[in-house]
């Protein structure tokens, strides 16, 4: 009878946690759909992506569903002289309505807010767009849960399990078994049938291989001869990939500062929950013991960076720069206007080694403002510099997003 009454508890729990917390990206769904005729709403499986939309209160559909589909078709009409927000669950998977919806939307041009489409994979429902709805429609991407969404006491679990609702950072049981059912199943079904060619075996040693090296610069050869594969093939595994919402190319930064630049990419995957299931990592202990545990905080904290500034609807171009005699800057943010130069270190008390290798490197692209991100107890704030940790950098860039 405990028993029961403990798991009931944790049920309710769970539960009532996945319901207040706030996502970032609300309001700037909202704001989007004030602006268009339609908003697509794309992110990976099992992100929050269907919980967020039904908090809209539309009429919702999911096109994977055959049925589903059908219901769609029969109320149609009503729906598209209707006011009400319609949903979309997996537009991708049904081509047919984006036909549909451009002539709905062109027969009330100037009507906002009436489709909301839902997506798992940006290749598939980006060439639709592209091809049905240019100007149509505006994207948003949603993330697993971010630090924002949280709290800043749970920044080390959130690094740990990653974001994912089911994948621990609600129900630290959960962490591990489900990050594997998950990629398994996306090898084994979703990823073929959104189009990636590749057998499903090969998808998962793709997978490990890529986590192997997480945080450092793309060399498809050497990839592809593990596999047996042309560096042209792995290339285009990736780039499918990262429209999956998997992983993320970081691009080198390019400038006339007479070094001989990088130019490969960096791949990071973007769910550091994931990364650490596929190299077996459990505990916070267990991961401070790892030699790639300074890649899996960089890579962590990029991605709150990038994806805190896409759920704030910023406008910035992410880059890395690695010159040939070994300057480097882990994270610049081109914000058009100005720039910033950002250092990712593990540490509570970085060096003023640290900070000088940081302005040397920042000097070179003259980049406005410096960053130092680590476990530091206070932030430093100069008239350039930055010295503080993650969730004060967050506050810092928020007051540039208007």
């Amino acid at each position: 009878m405990d028993g029961q009454r403990l798991f009931l508890q944790n049920t309710i729990k769970i539960v009532f946690c996945r319901n207040m917390i706030q996502r970032q990206t609300t309001d700037l769904i909202r704001e989007r759909l004030r602006r268009s005729p339609a908003v697509g709403l794309v992110g990976p499986r099992q992100c929050g992506k269907t919980t967020l939309a039904r908090s809209f209160e539309g009429r919702y559909f999911d096109l994977e569903v055959e049925a589903e589909r059908l219901r769609l078709d029969l109320q149609w009409k009503s729906l598209v002289e209707g006011d009400d927000l319609v949903i979309l669950d997996e537009a991708q998977a049904w081509p047919e309505v984006f036909p549909r919806l451009r002539a709905a939307i062109d027969q009330r041009r100037k009507a906002m807010g009436r489709f909301l489409l839902l997506g798992s994979v940006s290749p598939g429902l980006t060439r639709q767009v592209s091809e049905s709805l240019a100007g149509r429609l505006s994207l948003v991407e949603l993330t697993p849960f971010l630090l924002e969404e949280l709290s800043v006491d749970r920044l080390d679990d959130l690094w740990l399990f990653g974001g994912y609702p089911d994948g621990g950072i609600l129900d630290a049981s959960d962490f591990g078994r489900w990050q594997q059912d998950y990629l398994t199943l996306l090898a084994q079904r979703d990823l073929p049938q959104w189009g990636l060619s590749a057998k499903p075996q090969t998808t998962q040693r793709l997978l490990r291989m890529i986590a192997a090296v997480h945080g450092q610069t793309w060399n498809a050869s050497r990839i592809g001869q593990s596999l047996g594969l042309n560096y042209q093939t792995i290339n285009s595994y990736l780039d499918f990939l990262a429209g999956a919402f998997l992983v993320r190319k970081l691009e080198p930064y390019h400038a006339n500062i007479r070094k001989r630049l990088t130019k490969s990419s960096k791949v990071y995957w973007r769910d550091s929950g994931l990364l650490h299931a596929l190299l077996q990592t459990k505990t916070h202990n267990d991961l401070l013991a790892q030699p790639w545990v300074g890649a899996s905080w960089e890579g962590f904290v990029i991605e709150q960076i990038l994806s805190h500034l896409a759920a704030w609807g910023a406008t910035v171009q992410p880059y890395f720069l690695h010159t040939s005699d070994q300057y480097e800057i882990d994270l610049v943010l081109d914000f058009g206007r100005f720039r910033w130069a950002i250092e990712v270190k593990l540490t509570a008390s970085p060096s003023v080694g640290d900070i000088r290798g940081l302005n040397k490197v920042a000097d070179l692209i003259a980049a406005e403002r410096r960053a130092l991100v680590a476990r530091v107890p206070e932030t430093l704030e100069s008239e350039n510099l930055l010295v503080t940790d993650l969730p004060g950098l967050l506050d810092k860039l928020r007051e540039l997003v208007p």
